[in-house]
Parts: C-alpha cells; sequence; structure tokens
C-alpha cells in the first residue's frame, strides 16, 4: 500500500495533523512554496554577509554573551558546528521516538518559512531523517526553554554532522554508520545554520502538541465514562439541564451538558424516580467541572498551533525587507504559561474522577461496599481507589508551574527564561496519569453499573459497557486487579472516541 505524503507549506499544520502524520508513518516533502522560500533566503543571506560591514549576531559573531566577538569570514561554517557539539548537553531519560520524530517534523515547518537562512540541503537531510525513521537519540532533560530547546535540538541535529547516535532499524547504532549505509554525506553547515537548528520551541512543542491531541481524545472518553458512573451511582438529570447551565454563559459548561444529556438518552435508569434530591459535587458538578476543562483545552490548543506554525530561531531574517533581525522568538513563555495551565485542568480531570471511584465503592445508594457481593471476605476495589488517589496526589505535585521560575544564564545575557521544556515533561507526565485515573474510573464504573440490573443505561453507554467487558470481566470475588486495570486504561486510550 502507498504511503500518503504530506506537502509541508508555511501555516499547514494543526495539532491533529501533525499527530497523524506520525502516528500513522505519514511521509513529508517539502512543498514548492517552502523551496523557494529556503532558497530565497540563503541567497539574501550570503550575499548579505558579502556586503555586510556591521556584525551579525550569530552569524559573524559569537553567541550569548560572546554575542561581541566577531568571526573571520573562514570560520563561520566551523562556528556552526562547534555551537551544536558544544550545545549536546542533554541528560536524564531518552525520549520516546515519536516525540523525537514530531521534533523533527516541527523543525522543518520551523525552516519552512524562509526566515532562518538555512541550506536547502540541510532541511531536505531533516526531511530523509523523518521518512527513513532515523530517530536522533535525544535527551529528557537540559533545556530552560528560551533562546530556544538548544541542549535537546543540539543532540537532535548532531547526527546531521554525522556525530552522535541514532535509533535506526531497531537498534542504537552510531550515525556516522548509518549515513556511510545510505550513502549521505555529513552537511557542512554554513553560516548561521547550526543556530538555526538550535534555536526553537521544537522540544516544548512537539510535546506539548501530543498533549493537545491526547487530551482532547482522553476528554471525550471523560464524559463517557463519567455518564457511565453516574448511573451506577444512580445520579440526577436535572443538573445537566440546558436552562440551569447555559444561565452561566460558560460555554465549556453549556457544551459538557449538552453532551452529557446526549450521553444519557434513552436511560431508564436515569429516568426512573430518585429518593435523593441531590447528588455529590463530583457528580452534579460535572458540566461545571469537565466545562472549565474543556474551555482551558480550547484555550490551549490554538496557541500551540501558533506556535508549531512559526519560524522559533534567532536572528530572524526577512530577504523582502533586507532586514535581520535580533529578538527573542525562540523564547518559549508564550507556550510555556499554556502548558502549565493545561498541566492544572488534566490533574483537576483525574481529582474529579477519583471522587467518583470513591463514591461508587462507598456502599451507598444500593451499592456494596467496594462493589463486591461478600465485603469483608472480599476487598473489592478498595485498593483500586487507594491507586488512583497516589497517581492524583502525583500529579497535583506536578501541577507547581515551573515557568513562574527563572534561573539566569550565559552570564547573566539570558537572564529571563521560561523553563517551558520542564512545563511540557511534566504536562506529558500528568496526561499518562489522567488517563490511567480515568481508566480505574471506568473499571470500577462497569462494575457498579451491574449491580443496578436489570435495569438498563442509554445506548451509548450499554454499548460501551459492552464492549469493555470484552476485555475485562465482572468481579465476583478477589483477583489481582493490576493486569486488569491495565486492560481497562489502555481501553480508555486506544477504544474510546
Amino acid at each position: 500500500m502507498k504511503t500518503h505524503t504530506i506537502s509541508i507549506a508555511p501555516g499547514s499544520l494543526s495539532a491533529d495533523l501533525a499527530c497523524r502524520i506520525v502516528a500513522e508513518g505519514m511521509k513529508i516533502e517539502l512543498g514548492a512554496d517552502a523551496i523557494e522560500s529556503i532558497e530565497k533566503c540563503r541567497r539574501y543571506l550570503d550575499e548579505k554577509i558579502k556586503t555586510c560591514h556591521v556584525p551579525l549576531y550569530g552569524i559573524t559573531t559569537g553567541f550569548g554573551s560572546l554575542c561581541n566577538i566577531s568571526i573571520s569570514p573562514d570560520d563561520l561554517s566551523t562556528l556552526q558546528s562547534n555551537l551544536v557539539k558544544s550545545h549536546a548537553c542533554g541528560v536524564g531519560e531518552r525520549l520516546d521516538s515519536k516525540i523525537v520524530k514530531m521534533m523533527l517534523l516541527l523543525k522543518v515547518q520551523s525552516l519552512s518559512y524562509g526566515n532562518s537562512g538555512v541550506q536547502l540541503a540541510t532541511v531536505q537531510r531533516l526531511v530523509d531523517f523523518f521518512n527513513n525513521d532515523i530517530i536522533p537519540v535525544v535527551y529528557s532533560q537540559g533545556s530552560l526553554g528560551a533562546s530556544g530547546d538548544l541542549a535537546p535540538l543540539a543532540n537532535m541535529c548532531l547526527p546531521l554532522l554525522g556525530l552522535g547516535t541514532v535509533i535506526y532499524e531497531g537498534r542504537e547504532q552510531a550515525a556516522a554508520d548509518v549515513l556511510k549505509a545510505k550513502g549521505w554525506e555529513p552537511v557542512t553547515l554554513m553560516s548561521k545554520e547550526g543556530l538555526a537548528l538550535l534555536n526553537g520551541t521544537q522540544f516544548m512543542s512537539a510535546h506539548a502538541t501530543w498533549a493537545v491531541h491526547r487530551a482532547r481524545r482522553l476528554f471525550k472518553a471523560a464524559n463517557l465514562v463519567a455518564a457511565m458512573s453516574l448511573e451506577a451511582f444512580d445520579g440526577r438529570i436535572e443538573p445537566f439541564g440546558d436552562e440551569v447551565n447555559r444561565v452561566r454563559h460558560h460555554r465549556g459548561q453549556i457544551e459538557v451538558a449538552a453532551d452529557m444529556r446526549a450521553l444519557l438518552a434513552g436511560s431508564s435508569l436515569i429516568e426512573r424516580h430518585k429518593e435523593h434530591v441531590q447528588d455529590p459535587y463530583s457528580f452534579r458538578c460535572i458540566p461545571q467541572v469537565h466545562g472549565a476543562i474543556l474551555d482551558t483545552l480550547n484555550y490551549v490548543t490554538p496557541i500551540i498551533e501558533d506556535e508549531i506554525n512559526s519560524p522559533t530561531d534567532n536572528p530572524t531574517i526577512f530577504p523582502e525587507l533586507d532586514i535581520i533581525v535580533s529578538a527573542g522568538n525562540f523564547h518559549g513563555e508564550p507556550i510555556a504559561l499554556p502548558m502549565d495551565s493545561l498541566c492544572v485542568a488534566l490533574t483537576e480531570l483525574s481529582n474529579i474522577s477519583e471522587r467518583r471511584i470513591y463514591k461508587l465503592i462507598g456502599g451507598t445508594r444500593g451499592l456494596p461496599s467496594f462493589l463486591v457481593a461478600k465485603p469483608g471476605l472480599n476487598s473489592g476495589f478498595m485498593i483500586a481507589q487507594y491507586a488512583a488517589a497516589s497517581v492524583v496526589n502525583q500529579s497535583k505535585g506536578l501541577c507547581w508551574p515551573t515557568s513562574c521560575d527563572t534561573i539566569p544564564s550565559s552570564q547573566g545575557q539570558e537572564d529571563h527564561v521560561s523553563m517551558g521544556a520542564n512545563s511540557a515533561t511534566k504536562l506529558l507526565r500528568v496526561l499518562d496519569n489522567t488517563t490511567r485515573v480515568i481508566g480505574i474510573e471506568l473499571f470500577t464504573a462497569a462494575q457498579a453499573l451491574e449491580f443496578r440490573r436489570p435495569g438498563s443505561s442509554s445506548p451509548r453507554i450499554e454499548a460501551l459497557h459492552e464492549e469493555f467487558r470484552k476485555i475485562v470481566p465482572f468481579i465476583d470475588s478477589d483477583t489481582v486487579m493490576s493486569p486488569l486495570i491495565e486492560k481497562s486504561v489502555n481501553f480508555v486510550e486506544e477504544c474510546i472516541y
């Protein structure tokens, strides 16, 4: 079957498309407009270096606090390769290959605008790496999220020069060996190119792109699971009415309430007489809490998409205006703050989910304690709730916004940094944690719903329950729970849309 190829062009990338390109193994190519823009900018820069008699930061000077040191024309290429080598200081865990592939994709996208001064051959080699699944070894720590993601991008770009290591054909190999096997010469960097490769926010934005894509899927799953929990807890429908939610005006709240009404349409359980006049907040306030999380997600997503459709290196070159501007488009603050906000929102999604788990196992409203027929002899779902509570606690600790901190660097020249790279990595950790908690809620809600038989929920909830039961059985008596929880989490991640 022919692999689909996506043409890279300025302003063309959404978060969902970027994730599809990576996840589905699509190929990429530079579009005609991108090629023209890249070549035009390189020609302009070469001519500018010949005719300009003032220092050009990072092009004919050193970097950071060394910006006042001029470099001779004969050393401009060495300057750029030295930059890549000296900045490859990544530490910590190795990044997942899909994150690195996303970084490659987003770097190509950023360079496609023709504001960076790179050679076409350099961008094409990034494309070649992407299309051939040659994945540079990149580490999770080392970026301050300002001056770009210097350390991780340096590790990513070392293999272009025949240095460092890559994952190729399932094993780690020296980049030089892979280039030789492919018949490719190492890239010889020209003026400005090392800086163009290392400046930029592609480490941060790769994590953020995956996060917003996955978070949207998880949010839909969370509403579905919450609806099943409401049914299992014998909850009331009135808090989800259109009038009571619309009067407050918040779009997310109105949308979640409407979604819950649609999910519960046709349920005999929701329509039956209720003895209780109110539900606990974790059920009654689903529109308000889930809605606020949706509003946050809707705020964050377009910001991330603006970021991945921008040139974010420095200096920025404008051939048509004959200007080269040394500014700060590499600074991660525009996405660091939203990522920290999304981290908090996703933690709240897990927080309210855990509270529903707690209520379902509490032995109220006709449900047996810990959702087993013989509590005491059996502990049932007691420790499943413990596990959820532990995960939520860890996420709460991760919610401290790293964007609140700055540690000056480069002898004070880079005196304010975003720390957005740490916002990015912890955001994915919180997303994983929230997925686990929603999985435990589904595991618990499906068990509790069985005790409402012969009553039935809505067609949508019953269909979800039926699919879930194909992989996770009803628990009659105590059994090893971890494998079942893992299946539940995978179900949430892969099967709920």
